[in-house]
């Protein structure tokens, strides 16, 4: 499916479970932190650890963030498995950088522990862009925790991306012994065209805005908070409450 395995997943000291079997809750934010966007605080780093630390959410998804700034919030949120992943740039092949030079991408943090990760790039993305946008899971073993970061200049290449992640990487993953429960939170860069990437079954919800977090359909959403991130970052956090797969729930 032309997707690259990445790095071995990244361990961090915490709990391999936390919080009552009966919810899962994913967090997802933008941090804008490359430092080369004008979004650009210097601030949103910090205030996501304070968020991570109030929510403590099962499953993080990290948009336009530093590889440095992985390691900060998986510590914040006592992660057990986290992985980051970089675009990279059209013009020279390589990663894209943020200012202070560290490699800038998406990443997953997760309280569970997690034994595979993988991820890509795009087969699809704008010609006349420099960035390449990617897509990351973790294998959790008891489900598949995703993040992407969709196109922004370009709305069918955005919609393009979708489809293929939804429709072609994650059937490939499950296909090759990936679970087949699924989270997926991300900057879409998309509005009502996300429902029309969704499978049957899957459900999602949003900021208000072009963030989602996509369930598969063995999930139940049962709350959604939109949480204010100070004008550090040009994104709220979106925290979504769900009911996790029946096997799970009874674990």
């Amino acid at each position: 499916m032309g997707c690259v395995v990445l790095a071995a997943v990244v361990a961090a000291a915490g709990p391999g479970r936390d919080g009552p079997g009966d919810r899962v809750r994913v967090l997802q934010m933008n941090l804008c932190n490359s430092g080369l966007a004008g979004c650009y605080t210097g601030l949103a780093v910090a205030a996501a650890v304070d968020v991570v630390r109030a929510q403590a959410p099962d499953v993080v998804t990290l948009n336009e963030v530093c590889r440095a700034d992985v390691a900060v919030l998986a510590r914040a949120s006592g992660a057990a498995a986290s992985a980051f992943r970089p675009a990279m740039d059209r013009r020279t092949g390589e990663a894209v950088h943020c200012l202070d030079g560290e490699p800038y991408g998406i990443a997953v943090l997760t309280r569970r522990p997690a034994k595979l990760t993988t991820g890509g790039i795009y087969p699809t993305q704008d010609p006349t862009g420099p960035e390449q946008r990617a897509w990351l899971c973790l294998d959790t073993t008891d489900f598949a925790a995703c993040t992407t970061h969709l196109d922004n200049g370009n709305a069918a290449v955005a919609r393009a991306q979708c489809d293929y992640l939804l429709g072609t990487a994650f059937p490939s993953m499950r296909a090759r012994g990936w679970p087949a429960p699924a989270v997926l939170g991300g900057d879409f860069n998309l509005l009502g065209e996300v429902q029309a990437c969704l499978p049957t079954g899957d459900r999602r919800t949003d900021d208000g805005g072009v963030q989602n977090v996509v369930v598969s359909a063995q999930f139940g959403i049962t709350s959604e908070l939109r949480i204010d991130m100070r004008a550090t970052t040009d994104h709220p956090g979106l925290l979504v409450t769900l009911t996790p797969p029946v096997a799970l729930a009874s674990r």
